[in-house]
Parts: C-alpha cells; structure tokens; sequence
C-alpha cells in the first residue's frame, strides 16, 4: 500500500521520523563497526580475511583478495558486446563532464600592483573508493566513481568491492574500471572495505580518502573512523523526491517513484505534489506498475514506499518547494508543467532533473553528471563527487618590493595587535634589511 501523508496533518514527530531516513538510523550498526575496527587494526589482514570469510565469501585468503588480471580478462570476454558499448557511452559522458570541471592547475594574479594572489591545484596522493554490490551490480557506480580519479591523475587508486559467494566480483564492474583506469581492486564489502583502505594492512593499502555509496553498515564504519582518514560525502541508502503538479502525468511520476523505491527497503522514495487528484493517480499507477516487477524488488518497493518513502500533499507548490529544500534530497525530477520556473528556489538536492524526458535512470547511468550523492539530508551542505573531490587547493603568494612596501604597515600593525611580537618583528626588520 502506498501510503498518502497530508503534509499539513503530520505530527512534529512524523515528519522528523521522515527526514531522519534510514541512513541515520545507524546507531545499533555502530557497535559492530566499532568491533571490526578495532580488531582489524590490532591483528590486520588476518582480522580482514576473517571478516571476509564470515560476510563476503569463505574461501577467502590473503593471497585471493585482489583481483588478478585473468580475472580482468575474463571479465572482458563474458559480457555482451552491446553492454561494453552502453559502459563505453556512458565512460565517455562522464569522463567529458568531468573533464569539463577541472580548473587550472596554477592560478595566479596580481589584485593589486606588486601584490599576486592565488592557489596551486594538486591531486591527492591516494583514493579508496566503494562500489557496492549487495542487491544488485553497479558499473554506473564504478564509472561514477573511477573517472573523476583517472581525469585528475590520482597517482594510486584502489577499489574495494563485494565479490558473490565463490569470490567472484560482477564482470561489467571490473570491465568499466578497467576502461577508466582502475585496475587495483579488492574483493571485500562493507565495514571490513572501510576499515581496511582507512587503516592499511599488508595486503590493502591505507589511502587518504575514501568515497562511495554505503549501507548502514558502511556509513557506521565511516562515522567511526571520521578524522583518522577523509571519508567523503555521506552517501548511504538511495533517496528520492518526484516534484509534480496537476499538469504532470501520473503515469510518468508513477514509473519514476518507483525507480529509487526498487533501490531497497531502506531507500526513501517520495512524491510531493499539492494536487490530491493526481497523488490518487499516482498511488493508483505506482500499484499496477509494481506487480510488473519481479517479486523480490515488488517487495522492496511495497516496503519502502510504506515506510521511508510515499506521496507528501502539501497546499501548494511553494509548500512542496519548502518542504523539498527542508527535506534536502539526493535525486531532485522536477515534473511540473514548467520545471525551469522552479530552479532557482531549489537550494538543497543532490541533483536536479528537469522535466518528463530526463528521468533519474539517464543521470544514473548516461548523461555525465556524477550520480554518487549526498544522502541523508546532507544536500545541505554536501555536493555530488566530483574533480574536486580528488584535488587539494594550495594558496600561493608573491609579492614584489612595491606589493610589499604597500602592506607592510598594515600586516605588522595586525600582528602586534593580534600579540604576536615576533611576526611584526619579520616585517619592520626586513624594511632594514632591504635598505
């Protein structure tokens, strides 16, 4: 059943349990991360092979947990010419995209006569990045990920990802890494990944970042180990808002709820709309179009959009619009009748999809735009990965005898007031010592 919630009629306690999300509700996830953590950084990869055996696959060793170029090859053999052309299309989309986004590598102007100001732009020495598997496979994640790393020439890049139960990792996945570069890749998933790119062991390599999509499992390993390594954005389960109207097809926004709300039954899905007429509908549409699915993700989308997810009906389009920027989703489908009219008081969504043709699978997959998301409300303050994601910003400064002689006066009447005698000193005795 999917669920209809009158916006005006929530309790302040309803609405928070909606924005709050599966992926905050970490909190009995935390005390196993912490325990894998912890073991992992007191016995190493014997800890990590342990973890592996017990939740990724048992035949596990340290010998077997990278991927080997065999393996790579045989990737390349098993899947439909037709898909590596789609991986290919999809590659090439992203890796524009991205392209597109870098800045120069040294920016550097003068602001005033003698004074020059700018920064450096310089890749991080080391990325670990996560692409899950768990309920499905994800090349679109791999590409998602390892482009941005290949277009700003990271110099060591490792993957973890969940290999199925003979230790086997999903072949178009090894088939987009390899176009885009990548060829360092572990078979393990979840706390035990996160930990062992954030620790080092010696078989997995500590890096100086991690990034990608997590379960809760994940995302509590990340907040764990928050301050000991970079752990990028918070992206944890898939979420969702479909804006409509009463100009928007129900059809349309039917099939597109349902495209996060397959994600999983943690996965929030919602659709906001002021129109009742056409939430009936889409309720209506939603139902059909599920009992296409197969069983397994008809249940996941039954589960979520009568938990996390559902249709919010609000008074009117700037309610909706209140509620979205409040709400601070990963993916934004803007399906009312003039969708560019809305863009500039959308301030918070991890993306924006405008109008019937541009559904959230063309990002997802083909478009270019990076499709790994802030989740959880982090919208806010978080933005889709990008270049910048694996770029440092180093300040550069140059003065010449004109640029300082200006500030001189200035920068040691600061530092004195700010107590600090000897900056001030390094000022007025340098004027002696140009003399």
């Amino acid at each position: 059943m999917i669920r209809i919630l009158k916006l005006a009629k929530m309790t302040a306690t309803e609405l928070a349990t909606l924005k709050r999300r599966a992926e905050l509700d970490i909190e009995n996830a935390l005390t196993i991360a912490q325990e894998v953590i912890t073991q992992i950084k007191l016995r190493g990869d014997e800890a990590v092979v342990e973890y592996v055996r017990k939740f990724d696959y048992p035949e596990a060793t340290t010998e077997n947990l990278k991927v080997t170029p065999e393996e790579f090859q045989q990737a390349q053999e098993e899947i439909d010419p037709e898909l590596k052309k789609a991986i290919q299309l999809a590659y090439t989309n992203i890796r524009e995209v991205h392209q597109r986004q870098m800045p120069e590598e040294i920016q550097l102007s003068e602001i005033t006569p003698g004074v020059f100001a700018g920064e450096k732009i310089t890749p991080i020495a080391s990325a670990g990045l996560y692409v899950p598997r768990g309920k499905g496979a994800f090349p679109s994640v791999m590409l998602m990920l390892s482009v941005p790393t290949q277009v700003t020439k990271v110099p060591q890049v490792i993957v973890c990802t969940p290999p199925d139960k003979e230790g086997k990792v999903e072949p178009a996945s090894l088939v987009a890494a390899k176009m885009a570069g990548v060829t360092n890749i572990y078979k393990l998933g979840g706390i035990q990944a996160i930990s062992s790119m954030a620790l080092g062991t010696p078989t997995i390599p500590k890096v100086d970042k991690i990034t990608g999509p997590c379960n809760v499992y994940g995302s509590a390993a990340k907040r764990l180990l928050y301050g000991l390594v970079d752990v990028g954005l918070p992206a944890g389960p898939s979420e969702s808002i479909i804006l409509a109207d009463e100009d928007t097809d129900p059809r349309i926004a039917a099939l597109d709820l349902l495209v996060e709300a397959e994600h999983g039954p943690e996965s929030a899905a919602l659709l906001v709309t002021h129109s009742e007429k056409l939430a009936e509908a889409v309720a209506k549409y939603a139902t059909e179009y599920m009992e296409k699915l197969p069983q397994w993700r008809k249940e996941f989308c039954q589960k979520g959009l009568s938990s996390y997810g559902g249709i919010i009906l609000t008074s009117s389009l700037d309610e909706s619009l209140d509620f979205i920027n409040d709400y601070a989703p990963e993916h934004l489908e803007v399906l009312i009748k003039d969708p560019f009219s809305v863009l500039g008081k959308i301030k918070n969504a991890g993306e924006i999809l405008l109008g019937p043709y541009t559904p959230i699978p063309t990002a997802n997959y083909c478009i270019g735009v990076n499709a790994i998301l802030p989740t959880g409300g982090f919208a806010r303050s978080y933005s889709a990965v990008s270049v910048f994601d694996f770029l440092k910003r180093t300040g550069i400064g140059y003065l010449t005898a004109e640029g300082f002689s200006k500030l001189k006066g200035a920068t040691a009447l600061l530092a004195e007031y700010e107590g600090f005698p000897a900056h001030a000193m390094a000022i007025r005795e340098r004027d002696n010592l140009f003399k």
